[in-house]
């Protein structure tokens, strides 16, 4: 009995510990959401900027006791960072997570195991999500989150908002496009940037070439074989070079890399800026004298 009592003890004395450690590294957040906010349905906190950006969609102010530090980061943040800053971050760690006393930690499917069995271990509810791969996957997790935060109309309001396109492809010509993404690799046909490409009317030169997710494709090759449309989604040295500048026929375009891997609200910027850069050709179009080569190449007339 008296060995029960003293790892009681020892156990109220670590998560005190935990809690104490957690608010000095989390000391510019802001202070506890009111109850009455919250109004009995879960607190959560995120530890992933994909689901931080569903999160803040889906749930109450009060609900949500921290995003990931990923959201201050302007080259990671799926949300506005100010916004992110006035919900408050955690970096992450069993210690900060643990003070804070969420109902549900969410993450994603790639959390190292060691620390979800930590978070486990402490008695906190860990629900993980995959990146989805399709504009249906990213509706399912939607609803989902919903869900757990217990709010079903705030996500159909959102799913109504992602699950068809503003404006089809429907009667528009195909338009060969190259998506560079960071690390100059392409994307493949089964990710949901592709599937977004695709429903906006643009044709993937790189998998008409044989090529793959992931796949290196080097500035030589594009000077060499260039699409109709060049879209740039990183800073490498050869998504910078000055020779893109010159290559005839090729409109050259740049798309935010955040945009990239995220569904939710996220989808709803890609869909804008494909629309965009798709007026941008089209406008162009209109001028025979200015129009792409490539389409020229593609019989859409002189």
């Amino acid at each position: 009995m008296a060995h029960t009592k003293l790892s009681s003890g020892l156990w109220t004395m670590r998560r005190l510990a935990f809690g104490f450690a957690a608010l000095s590294l989390a000391g510019c957040a802001p202070g506890a959401p009111d109850e009455a906010e919250v109004s009995g349905k879960p607190t959560f906190v995120s530890l992933n900027p994909c689901l931080d950006a569903l999160l803040v969609e889906v749930a109450e102010p009060g609900q949500i006791l921290a995003l990931s530090h990923y959201s201050i980061d302007p080259s990671a943040s799926s949300i506005a960072v100010e916004r992110a800053r006035q919900i408050g971050i955690t970096g992450g760690s069993a210690e900060e997570v643990l003070a804070l006393e969420p109902d549900i930690v969410l993450a994603s499917t790639f959390i190292a195991p060691s620390t979800r069995a930590a978070f486990e271990r402490l008695g906190l509810r860990v629900e993980t999500f995959d990146s989805p791969a399709t504009v249906a996957e990213s509706v399912e997790q939607v609803r989902r989150l919903a869900g757990l935060a217990g709010d079903v109309a705030a996500g159909e309001a959102l799913v109504q908002a992602i699950a068809r396109p503003a404006h089809g492809s429907q009667g528009r010509r195909a338009i060969s496009t190259l998506l560079w993404q960071p690390g100059q690799i392409v994307p493949g046909e089964t990710t949901l940037i592709g599937e977004l490409l695709r429903e906006s009317g643009f044709a993937s030169h790189s998998a008409e070439r044989g090529l793959h997710q992931g796949d290196y494709v080097a500035l030589e090759t594009l000077l060499v074989d260039p699409p109709e449309l060049l879209l740039v989604a990183g800073s490498s040295a050869g998504q910078r070079h000055p020779m893109l500048a010159r290559m005839r026929g090729t409109q050259v375009e740049p798309l935010d890399q955040r945009l990239l891997f995220c569904g939710g609200p996220t989808i709803i910027d890609v869909r804008r800026r494909l629309v965009e850069v798709r007026e941008a050709i089209e406008r162009r179009d209109e001028t025979p004298t200015e129009r792409p080569l490539q389409a020229r190449r593609e019989g859409a007339g002189p």
